[in-house]
């Protein structure tokens, strides 16, 4: 659930150096067991630009490797099923998919993806293996020396700006674009958006009301900033951020630390605070830390439990939002009855 840059080895990237400059060469061809690609109602060559290189897209894909987060339910969303994504073992069935991704794929009447191993380095040698013709990392972590590896596979787009930052939103738009399906992808968000927008409306109770999100890994805690996209999610449906968030986030990253002595100087209307278990959340609540901060006092902490739940909202994706809706709401509510 914490997605966050990951930093390689120089010495893992050599490893794998020889295979990806050996196997640069990828098929076009597509595969019928595979889901259906990307169609031609787009224009070709189309250039995307991204933080680690731009990428010049000759034709519609017919081979789509997606890698990180939210790539793939961004395809999917469209219509197309890539043919390996990254497994996700956070929330994900034993296979590595998460259910609303499962969902997708059956819909669309699609074969399973090959589930390419999560690691901190990408598993060059399954990617290419699939031979694919073009690789989506749109939220992703990756580095530029691995990105230029897997651009000898095949053409990859990366994040736009930072990594583990691309808002859900500029997912779907850059995805769109990549394999020629901006309608698509535009319709995709007008739906989207005609649902948040009808949940905010349908509470007006959020409207102006400050909140933090954060979570505690292993008795570290993390708050997320101003420009990650699950506080994002929570700034759509009404929520603004308060001043303790933006003074903690001066790095520029998609988080900030604190420690427990601090805990306290996170100030906000409401905490949405993300849980693997009620029973972490519980041991997580009984802390001497956790037990200084007003919302903890007040009972204006939104927790959100269990680890589908908060992959669905943590960042959202296309297809996951509205999955996890219903249940980020029901808790919004409760926290915020209790604001004075």
């Amino acid at each position: 659930m914490f997605r966050r840059h990951r930093v390689a080895t120089l010495a893992a990237i050599a490893a794998t150096a020889a295979l990806a400059l050996a196997g640069c060469s990828s098929s076009s061809g597509s595969d019928s067991s595979t889901a259906p690609a990307s169609d031609s109602s787009g224009s070709f060559p189309v250039t995307v630009q991204s933080a680690l290189g731009d990428v010049t897209i000759e034709s519609a894909p017919e081979r789509i490797v997606t890698l990180g987060w939210g790539s793939n339910d961004a395809l999917l969303s469209m219509g197309i099923a890539p043919v390996g994504m990254a497994k996700q073992s956070y929330g994900g069935d034993e296979n590595g998919v998460l259910p609303w991704t499962q969902e997708a794929i059956d819909s669309l009447g699609a074969a399973e993806p090959t589930m390419i191993t999560e690691s901190d380095e990408p598993a060059y040698e399954e990617i290419q293996a699939l031979k694919p013709d073009l690789i989506l990392a749109v939220y992703s972590g990756l580095t530029q020396d691995q990105y230029d590896l897997l651009s000898q596979i095949a053409p990859t787009v990366a994040y736009p700006d930072a990594p583990w930052s691309t808002p859900w939103r500029d997912v779907v738009t850059t995805v769109g674009k990549a394999v020629g399906q901006e309608q698509k992808a535009a319709d995709v968000l007008s739906s989207i958006d005609d649902e948040i927008t009808t949940v905010a409306s349908e509470n007006p109770q959020f409207e102006g009301k400050s909140v933090a999100a954060a979570a505690d890994f292993a008795g570290t805690f993390y708050g997320y900033s101003p420009s990650d996209p699950r506080v994002g999610f929570l700034n759509d449906l009404g929520f603004t951020n308060p001043q303790s968030v933006t003074d903690a986030s001066t790095d520029g990253s998609f988080f900030f630390q604190l420690s427990n002595e601090k805990l306290d100087s996170l100030t906000s209307d409401v905490l949405v605070y993300y849980a693997d278990s009620q029973e972490s959340y519980d041991a997580w609540l009984a802390t001497p830390a956790a037990q200084t901060m007003q919302q903890v006092k007040d009972g204006t902490v939104a927790p959100l439990i269990g680890t589908q739940l908060v992959a669905s909202v943590s960042p959202p994706t296309a297809l996951s939002l509205t999955w996890g809706l219903a249940d980020t709401v029901k808790a919004l509510d409760a926290a915020v009855a209790n604001v004075k």
